[in-house]
């Protein structure tokens, strides 16, 4: 029997529709693998074997019987942002301590309804506040990829590292994800996979540890676009218990996906075209331009005036966001309590100890431009932006129906060597930031490797809620350039 790893996600449906293994196979291979990588690459914070396996054979019964769902018996990693029933979730922070829910995320119901099994939590920058997966209680997960003659470790990309680093190294067939200011599409970029990033309000925010409630949106990490289509079927869907969840029809996205992109106009903003841009980023951009073109579309040369103010006003509206949905860590309801002298002691003892240098910067910023006499002067203000940056691709719809950029400006770099510089770390998010900000779906298709053998990928930005002609578009690419699996299991 091949390596059952190594399947696509869309591969193990077809193989266990055909009963080439079974869902229980298909688990173990993946509990295998954990158990002989997972201590080098540190990417499962909590694997569940026991329940994987419980999961793996009510699905084998299932198909058994014809009663397959969309997602039966398929192995999946979950980000430990989104919250387990009685599994802890801990958004990789020690404050959240040995929290385990008593209800289950929309999103991750969603997937167990379709019959997915559940491998373990991954790892992530704590509250998802970070590029590089780096602030994270449990330490920094490792991308699977290494540079060409070194054997440095490198970054896997943040906030949803661990899910990345994870489908990379065939630790799981896809995992769930989150994106608030770029956290699906850049270690998606960083890691060889496909990361897409749906429309605000496509997918349920219930039950997901927030960070910035207007710019969080869960998504997909995934090995293909197939996958990724795949996966975002289930995953979407109008949900009560969210305010802010769209009543929309979900569309078959794997459906579509054959269509192709003859006709399709693809915008290239020319604001994206920044000063210090790698050689190699700039020619795998100009490279997907000729690969789009040559598979039928038209390119559009187009403007996104305010892109330059996108990354100051996210650094302004998401800390302050978080500042506020930070303030329930108080060491009272759950999670960890560190004792003090009266209540306020507790509370600055607890928040002391329980949060990590880069959430502290985060709810720093944040309660100061939330402050008197700065509101106005900052959060004010950063929000009449994001209404501009909106405004520009609103203008863009008229005349494009995509819009291709690079995803990062860089390639991996290795654990430690960002780290000590916070501004530098927060231009990883230069060229993602713009969707969460207008609230559009994104998506990034690997594309090509770096002058140091590492994956680079490029990312389309779509119209609000047609993810369909943005996973079109990210096929076309896909077709063009190939997959990019991690040429060497070192981890094993």
């Amino acid at each position: 029997m091949t390596d059952l790893t190594k399947l696509t996600l869309s591969e193990a449906r077809d193989g266990l529709a055909e009963k080439d293994f079974s869902a229980t196979e298909l688990a173990q291979a993946h509990l295998d693998a954990i158990e002989a990588g997972n201590s080098n690459l540190n990417i499962y914070v909590l694997p569940t074997p026991d329940q994987t396996l419980a999961q793996a054979k009510v699905s084998d019964q299932r198909i058994a019987k014809g009663e397959a769902g969309r997602l039966e018996g398929l192995p999946l990693g979950i980000k430990d942002l989104f919250c387990t029933r009685g599994v802890r979730t801990t958004a990789c922070s020690k404050i959240l301590d040995d929290f385990k829910p008593t209800y289950e995320s929309s999103v991750t119901q969603n997937l167990w309804n379709a019959g997915a099994v559940m491998l373990g939590k991954l790892n992530n920058d704590e509250f998802a506040m970070g590029s590089s997966n780096e602030s994270s209680a449990f330490g920094p997960a490792v991308n699977p990829w290494r540079r060409a003659g070194s054997d440095d470790k490198l970054v896997p990309g943040g906030s949803s590292g661990g899910s990345a680093a994870a489908v990379a190294a065939d630790l799981c067939l896809a995992a769930t994800a989150t994106d608030t200011g770029g956290s699906i599409r850049q270690p998606a970029a960083l890691t060889g996979t496909v990361g897409v990033k749906p429309t605000y309000g496509r997918c349920s925010r219930f039950g997901i540890v927030a960070f910035a409630s207007s710019l969080d949106q869960a998504g997909p990490i995934t090995k293909t676009v197939r996958d990724g289509a795949l996966m975002l079927k289930v995953m979407a869907g109008h949900d009560p218990k969210d305010s802010t969840s769209v009543d929309a029809d979900v569309p078959d996205y794997e459906a579509g996906l054959g269509a192709g992109v003859k006709g399709l106009r693809v915008g290239v903003p020319k604001e994206y075209r920044i000063e210090g841009m790698s050689e190699e980023v700039a020619k795998l951009w100009e490279q997907g331009i000729a690969w789009l073109k040559d598979a039928g579309a038209s390119i559009h040369d187009i403007s996104l005036p305010h892109t330059k103010y996108a990354l100051p006003a996210y650094y302004i509206i998401a800390p302050a966001e978080a500042s506020s949905n930070l303030a329930r860590y108080d060491g009272v309801r759950y999670g960890l309590r560190v004792p003090g002298k009266n209540l306020i002691d507790t509370y600055e003892e607890t928040r002391s100890a329980g949060f990590g240098d880069e959430v502290k910067r985060r709810v720093l910023i944040g309660t100061y431009v939330l402050s008197a006499g700065y509101y106005d002067a900052y959060y004010l203000k950063a929000q009449k932006v994001r209404t501009l940056i909106k405004g520009d691709f609103d203008a863009a719809w008229e005349t494009v129906d995509v819009v291709l950029t690079p995803t990062t400006p860089s390639p991996a770099f290795a654990i430690g060597e960002k780290s000590g510089d916070p501004l530098q770390m927060y231009l990883e998010d230069i060229f993602t930031v713009t969707v969460n900000m207008a609230g559009l779906p994104g998506i990034s298709v690997p594309a090509g490797l770096s002058f140091e053998g590492t994956p680079l990928g490029l990312q389309l930005i779509g119209k609000p809620f047609d993810e369909a002609t943005l996973l079109r578009a990210g096929q076309a690419i896909e077709d063009a350039a190939g997959r990019f699996p991690v040429p060497k299991r070192w981890w094993v």
